[in-house]
């Protein structure tokens, strides 16, 4: 622990913190607007369960468990950290430092928060409540934890020197393939075709979708720790990944299907944010530019294969988040500082990075499906086609948003 605080670094961490606070509600209206319309209070109110089970979670041994010292590359020790102790307003010289250890932790508290919510909009319609706080406390024990620790907390995949500037892998790919695995244990809606395509408010995904940009600022900018230039770069690389990639996917959906769909837009830059999102500390604006072209086009197509596969993926957190996280890990080993495809090491660290984010894909799938089996002996975590039929907002909630 060191006392070597500097004011202007924790005003910052402050604000980031409090923008990637409200990412969370601002996900709940981003897909709180894409659902169908008997089933927005279920959606959004699983993003805002997260807040309250996962906080504490993460007082009680999560924050020790991903940041903790080190068992064998494996996990944290829970006991470190448990119930804050140890949590003050001293800086630790591994994690942030410059700024208090509490304000780290509560800054990587709101990445837990908003990770599990991110799959939700995956398995719309199909998961009952008590399923979903069954998964989220089993995929945070089990995925998010372990995956932390690994790649942030020193654990085995940092100490191969793998790279995630602010969640490309330990959020949006461990996130996207947990959805693949929900959905496809889970299986098909029992709806219509045209019931599952209905959204119920376009406008309202649109504010979402603002919240998201402007918390996403916080989200990478937030992961240098400190005011400094590389906080500067990640905030600006962030904002030309995501116009480039909007541009791209609107002009290639066009393209693909002759007119043009506002939910392009909205998908087409959050495609972007999350495929900047590893490497936004690690590249230049005018590399962000291809980055956010290669997302457009990658996670767009991804799309297309999810379909074609006949996965029910309702909002397309895989192709969007988890190939957007996914591609943007990878790219850190072309684009990111010091990085060549000429030289051993250059080829090395693109490798070690291509490993990384595969294992850790293959880890979040098969866990989570462990999860849902497990889960499904406790309880029963599928919705039948009555409830869905219904909607889950009248099931779970007995409530509506629209009055019949």
């Amino acid at each position: 622990m060191s006392n070597s605080i500097n004011t202007g670094d924790t005003a910052f961490m402050i604000l980031c913190t409090a923008m990637v606070c409200l990412m969370t509600p601002g996900l709940a209206f981003f897909y709180g607007g894409l659902a169908r319309k008997n089933n927005i209070l279920i959606i959004m109110g699983q993003s805002f369960v997260s807040v309250g089970v996962t906080t504490l979670m993460w007082i009680f041994g999560g924050f020790g468990l991903a940041f903790g010292s080190d068992f064998h590359g494996i996990i944290g020790n829970p006991a470190d950290f448990f119930l804050m102790k140890n949590v003050g307003t001293l800086a630790n010289l591994l994690h942030g430092a410059t700024i208090p250890f509490l304000m780290f932790f509560a800054f990587q508290l709101m990445f837990c928060v908003i990770t599990v919510p991110l799959m939700t909009g995956a398995f719309a319609d199909r998961l009952t409540m008590k399923g979903y706080i069954l998964l989220l406390i089993g995929w945070n024990l089990l995925i998010y934890f372990p995956v932390c620790h690994w790649v942030w907390g020193g654990g085995f995949l940092s100490n191969f020197n793998f790279k995630d500037f602010a969640g490309g892998t330990v959020i949006h790919t461990t996130a996207g393939f947990g959805s693949l695995a929900t959905i496809l244990y889970l299986g098909q809606r029992k709806l219509t075709e045209q019931q599952k395509s209905q959204h119920n408010n376009l406008m309202i995904a649109a504010i979402g979708t603002g919240l998201l940009w402007f918390g996403w600022f916080g989200f990478n900018s937030g992961g240098a720790l400190r005011a400094d230039i590389q906080a500067v770069n990640a905030f600006v690389s962030t904002f030309v990944a995501l116009a480039t990639s909007l541009t791209v996917w609107i002009l290639f959906a066009k393209f693909k299907k002759g007119y043009y769909d506002f939910v392009d837009i909205l998908t087409g830059s959050v495609a972007g944010l999350a495929t900047i999102t590893p490497c936004a500390g690690y590249v230049k604006p005018t590399e962000a530019i291809a980055i956010g072209a290669i997302a457009a086009i990658i996670c767009n197509l991804a799309v297309d294969f999810r379909k074609k596969k006949g996965w029910d993926d309702a909002l397309d957190v895989w192709g969007v988040h988890g190939i957007g996280g996914f591609t943007g890990t990878i790219l850190i080993g072309i684009f990111g500082t010091g990085a060549s495809l000429v030289t051993a090491s250059g080829l090395n660290a693109l490798l070690v990075q291509i490993l990384g984010v595969c294992f850790v894909a293959a880890y979040a799938f098969i866990i989570t499906r462990l999860i849902l089996i497990v889960s499904s002996k406790i309880t029963r975590i599928e919705t039948t086609a009555e409830e869905q039929e219904k909607g889950l907002d009248i099931e779970f909630f007995h409530q509506s948003t629209y009055d019949e």
